[in-house]
C-alpha cells in the first residue's frame, strides 16, 4: 500500500506541475539546476555510544537517487531539473557523531558543491535530531555552512522527521521546511517528494522565496511513543495540517515537529512552522496549531499499555492471544539507544518459565556482539556455542550476558547487522548480530527461520511497533526498560534544556505562542 501512495503521488507531481519533459534539446526551457544534500540520524546524548562516519552509508553522486524512488528511473520528477546530487547519509538512531565523522562528512558535501555551482535550488534532506560531539545543533552548522558555499539566491526546501528539532538558524537558513505527518512515519516519502515539489513549483513559477516563514517554539518535551499519530490527541491534531497546509491560497506548508526527547540540547522542544505569500494567513495558521498542540498537552499519554518487565511478562505468559508483543523501550535502537544494553535479556534467561526447551516460544531481537557471533559461526548451525553477548558500548544497567546454547541459524548479508545469529536457550531464540539492527518487519524473522506469528512471545527493541508488527501483533505492551532512550524522561539527567518546560514544569504558565517571523534566508540578522 505504502508503494502505491508512492507511485499514486509521482503521478500527481506530473499532473500538478503539466511540465514538459524536456531533456534540454534546443527549443526547449532552461531546466533550473538542482543540488541534492542532507544527513539524518536522531542521537540520544544520555548514551555512551557514539557514531561514526560509516554509519551513515553515505550515497555520492548517482547513487543518491537510489533514495529517492520518486526520482528514479523515468520518474516525472526526474526529468524536471537538471539534479546534483552530492552527498545523502542516513544512519540508524545512535550516540552522538564524532566531530570527525560530522566533519569529514560535511566537508565532503561542501566540496562537491563548490564543484558543481551555481544551483536554482537545493533539496536539504536531514532528520533534525543529529547531535555531534561538542557542537551544538549540527543541522543549522550544517546548513549555514551550506549558505556560505551556495549564497543566498539558491532557495533551500528542507524536509525532516516530525521528532527533528528547528532551532531558528536552521529556520532562517532554509526557505521552505516541511516534516512528516504520521507516526509510525509511512509518509516519510511522500513527505520528502511534497519538499521537491514545493521547491520545483517556487522556481519554476517565478515566485521565489516565500514572503513569510512563521516559527513558533512550543515548551513541550514528550517521547513519540507519547504523541504518536494512531491515537489521540496526536491523531486529531496532525489531521489538522493538510487542509491547513496544502490547499489554502497564500501557504506554501505547515508542519509541527515533536522534537527529540532524548538530547540535552536548548534547541529539544516543539515547534510550529507554517510558511507562505499571505502574512496573515501564516501567523494565524501557525497560531492555531501551536494553541492547539499547547491545549492538548495533558491528553498525551503511551500509545500502547506499559509496565514493568516483570509486570508485562506476567500478563503476557497467562494471556491466550499470540502472539504477544513486547516492546523493549529502554534501548531501543530505532530511536538512539546503543542497542546493546543486556538489562532485559538477563531477565529473561533468569526466568524459569523460559528454561526447558518446551516452554513458550519467545523470540528476543537483539544484542550485538561481533565476539559471540564469531563464536556462532565457527561452532555451524546446529553446534553448541557458549560465551556473554552485549554490554560492550551500555554497560550501565547490567553487565554482559552469558549465553550458552545451540546456534540454529546463521545469516550473512544485512546492511545493519552484517552477520545475524540465532542462539537458542531453552525455549528463548536469541538474535545476537555483528552491528546492532531494529527488527520491525516480518523478513526480519522469517530470514532467520523465525516465524514471529506463531511464536508465544516476541520480544523487540523498538518503542511503538512499526507497522507490520503492528498489525501482526494479537496483544502489545511496552516494557518501560532502563536504557538511553528511557520512556521516563524524568530519570534522564537534563542540565540544558529550556526551563519552564512541560512535563517537567506541569503548572508552568501559558507561554507567548504568538508567531515570530523568520527573516529571509541572507536578510540582515
Amino acid at each position: 500500500m505504502k508503494h502505491l501512495l508512492v507511485c499514486f503521488a509521482v503521478g500527481l507531481s506530473a499532473v500538478r506541475f503539466g511540465f514538459a519533459q524536456t531533456n534540454g534539446s534546443a527549443g526547449t526551457a532552461k531546466l533550473p539546476r538542482i543540488a541534492i544534500a542532507g544527513l539524518g540520524i536522531e542521537s540520544s546524548t544520555f548514551s555512551p555510544a557514539v557514531t561514526h562516519e560509516d554509519a551513515f552509508h553515505a550515497r555520492y553522486s548517482g547513487e543518491v537517487y537510489n533514495a529517492y524512488p520518486f526520482m528514479m528511473g523515468a520518474a516525472p520528477l526526474r526529468k524536471q531539473a537538471v539534479w546534483v546530487p552530492t552527498v545523502v547519509g542516513k544512519s540508524l538512531p545512535g550516540g552522538a557523531v564524532t566531530r570527525e565523522a560530522y566533519e569529514s562528512l560535511v566537508n565532503k558535501t561542501l566540496d562537491s558543491l563548490k564543484k558543481y555551482a551555481p544551483y536554482d535550488g537545493l533539496y536539504f534532506d536531514i532528520h533534525g535530531a543529529m547531535s555531534v560531539v561538542g557542537l551544538d545543533d549540527p543541522e543549522g552548522d550544517y546548513i549555514t555552512r551550506i549558505r556560505k558555499v551556495i549564497g543566498y539566491k539558491t532557495i533551500i526546501s528542507t524536509s525532516m522527521d516530525l521528532h527533528g528539532n528547528v532551532s531558528w538558524r536552521l529556520a532562517q537558513n532554509t526557505d521552505l521546511m516541511t516534516c512528516y505527518r504520521m507516526a509510525p512515519h509511512e509518509d516519510a516519502m511522500q513527505t520528502k517528494e511534497r519538499a521537491v515539489v514545493n521547491l520545483l513549483e517556487r522556481i519554476k513559477s517565478g515566485k521565489g522565496k516565500p514572503a513569510y516563514k512563521a516559527w513558533i517554539p512550543i515548551p513541550i518535551l514528550l517521547p513519540g511513543e507519547k504523541t504518536s499519530t494512531r491515537i489521540e490527541p496526536g491523531k486529531s491534531l496532525y489531521q489538522q495540517v493538510e487542509p491547513l497546509a496544502d490547499h489554502r491560497e497564500g501557504i506554501v506548508d505547515a508542519a509541527i515537529w515533536i522534537g527529540y526527547a532524548w538530547a540535552d540540547e536548548p534547541r529539544n522542544h516543539a515547534v510550529v512552522m507554517v510558511t507562505g505569500d499571505d502574512k496573515a494567513k501564516v501567523t494565524q495558521t501557525a497560531e492555531k496549531l501551536a494553541l492547539d498542540f499547547w491545549n492538548v498537552r495533558n491528553q498525551f499519554g503511551f500509545v500502547a499499555p506499559t509496565g514493568t518487565l516483570n509486570e508485562v511478562l506476567a500478563k503476557a505468559l497467562v494471556s491466550t492471544k499470540r502472539p504477544f508483543y513486547i516492546s523493549d523501550t529502554g534501548d531501543n535502537p530505532t530511536a538512539g539507544g546503543a542497542g546493546d544494553v543486556t538489562w532485559t535479556i538477563t531477565q529473561l534467561l533468569a526466568r524459569p518459565e523460559f528454561k526447558p526447551a518446551n516452554g513458550p516460544t519467545l523470540i528476543y531481537a537483539s544484542i550485538p556482539d561481533p565476539e559471540l557471533v564469531k563464536k556462532a559461526m565457527a561452532a555451524g548451525v546446529g553446534g553448541q556455542v557458549e560465551g556473554v553477548a552485549g554490554a560492550r558500548v551500555d554497560a550501565r544497567f547490567a553487565p554482559p550476558v552469558p549465553l550458552k546454547g545451540t546456534v540454529e541459524s546463521i545469516v550473512k548479508g544485512d546492511k545493519d547487522a552484517e552477520v545475524e545469529v540465532v542462539v537458542r536457550v531453552g525455549s528463548i531464540h536469541v538474535i545476537v548480530t555483528q552491528k546492532r539492527k531494529p527488527y520491525h518487519e516480518e523478513k526480519d524473522f522469517t530470514r532467520l527461520g523465525l516465524n514471529p506469528r506463531t511464536a508465544d512471545i516476541v520480544v523487540v527493541k523498538i518503542g511503538y511497533l512499526q507497522p507490520e508488527l503492528y498489525a501482526m501483533q494479537a496483544d502489545w505492551i511496552m516494557a518501560l526498560t532502563p536504557g538511553g532512550v528511557d520512556q521516563d524522561l524524568f530519570r534522564l539527567p537534563y542540565k540544558r534544556i529550556k526551563r519552564p518546560m512541560f512535563p517537567f514544569d506541569k503548572d508552568m504558565k501559558k507561554p507567548d505562542l504568538s508567531a515570530q517571523l523568520v527573516p529571509l534566508s541572507g536578510a540582515a540578522k
